[in-house]
């Protein structure tokens, strides 16, 4: 086994019990210290999960025994603490989205670039059972050429359970930027690169009541669409639609399988992306039903994987499958929906990837490297 990676929290949100309790699964992760703006958050989570210290953002950043900065700040402030990390030599996980700007997106790249750093983002669920055993149907041909896809997120929104849900209405919210990262790198695994793009977008609530504690009855002002309908092209030649929303009623739509894959030969339902190890189930041109496919990859991994992955990759020398690019070209794509909104034409990506590795098979549960 590799030598443990250091990692430092910082932003002990919601989000957070997620990632330390995934963190858990990985020999290959150390998590030493935990930092928020609210002390006592941190102080909580250091509580709960058993992490040693707890300190503030400079002296986390400061700390030599500290080599990956684990960023889950909300949004808006995922470029500034990202930039500040590289800036003191650590290598970077970031929740997604990577930055709400491609200024600010293309800046983090190129630092961490210039210094040798990593960069890695989620969403990793991408990297469970689920994502990979789709990914390798659709590359073995089960379905044929694919032509079409269906990818949906219908809501009322978060208000209604999160204990602090502005965020979710701000810039770098709205349903394309905070669930739109989970379709959009589940298909870019699925089908590849984007090729065209056209999007239409609107606020359809422009303040909404909050229904959770402890702000129960307080208002929001959304300031980011909360309504987001696009079609894709991708270069394989697939075609479809995707939409992201927060303002739906009694969605139609099968929730537990809300991307499908269109093929010559046949149709494929992949789970939530925002899950890790959902049903999928396939249905070839001649079947007179759906069934279940079995999972080919390891089961039962959670938040986490994506940085354990990096942390492997950052021991071994080799690339990551959460990249920074990645994220990037998703970011690309979230803002080209908005624009071609604005604009009424179609927007073009220009944001090279390369589709990550497939996960490994026949490694035991928490080891993703010999």
């Amino acid at each position: 086994m590799p030598e443990p990676v250091r990692v430092g929290l910082i932003g002990c949100g919601a989000i957070s019990g997620a990632y330390l309790s995934g963190a858990r699964s990985f020999p290959v992760l150390s998590v030493v210290a935990c930092a928020d703006i609210d002390r006592a958050a941190a102080e909580r989570k250091a509580a709960e999960f058993g992490v040693p210290r707890v300190c503030s953002v400079d002296e986390l950043l400061g700390d030599d025994g500290v080599d990956v900065v684990l960023n889950l700040t909300v949004p808006k402030a995922h470029a500034e603490v990202s930039l500040a990390a590289l800036g003191a030599g650590k290598h970077v996980y970031s929740e997604k989205p990577l930055a709400v700007t491609r200024g600010d997106g293309r800046r983090i790249l190129e630092v961490a670039a210039s210094r040798g750093l990593r960069i890695g983002c989620a969403p990793d669920t991408v990297l469970g059972a689920a994502v990979q055993t789709a990914r390798e149907l659709i590359s073995q041909g089960a379905v044929g050429r694919p032509v079409a896809f269906t990818a949906f997120y219908m809501s009322r929104g978060h208000e209604s359970w999160h204990p602090a849900p502005d965020f979710y209405y701000q810039r770098g919210g709205g349903p394309m930027f905070d669930m739109g990262p989970y379709y959009l790198t589940a298909l870019f695994n699925l089908l590849g690169p984007v090729r065209r793009l056209t999007g239409s977008a609107t606020i359809t609530q422009p303040t909404r009541s909050i229904r959770s504690a402890p702000r129960f009855g307080q208002f929001i002002r959304v300031e980011t669409p909360d309504h987001v309908v696009g079609t894709m092209e991708f270069d394989s030649g697939a075609a479809g639609v995707i939409v992201q929303s927060f303002a739906t009623h009694h969605p139609q739509y099968d929730a537990t399988h809300p991307i499908t894959i269109y093929g010559t030969d046949g149709a494929l339902k992949a789970p939530d992306p925002n899950t890790f190890d959902g049903p999928i189930l396939l249905r070839r041109g001649g079947d007179a039903a759906w069934r279940d496919v079995p999972h080919t990859f390891v089961r039962g991994y959670g938040r986490s994987v994506g940085l354990a992955d990096m942390a492997h990759a950052v021991r071994g020398g080799r690339p990551h499958r959460a990249s920074a690019e990645l994220a990037y070209a998703v970011l690309d794509v979230m803002q080209g929906f908005l624009e071609s909104s604005d604009t009424g034409v179609a927007y073009q990506p220009d944001t090279p990837f390369d589709r990550p590795a497939p996960m490994p098979v026949g490694r035991p549960f928490g080891i993703l490297d010999d």
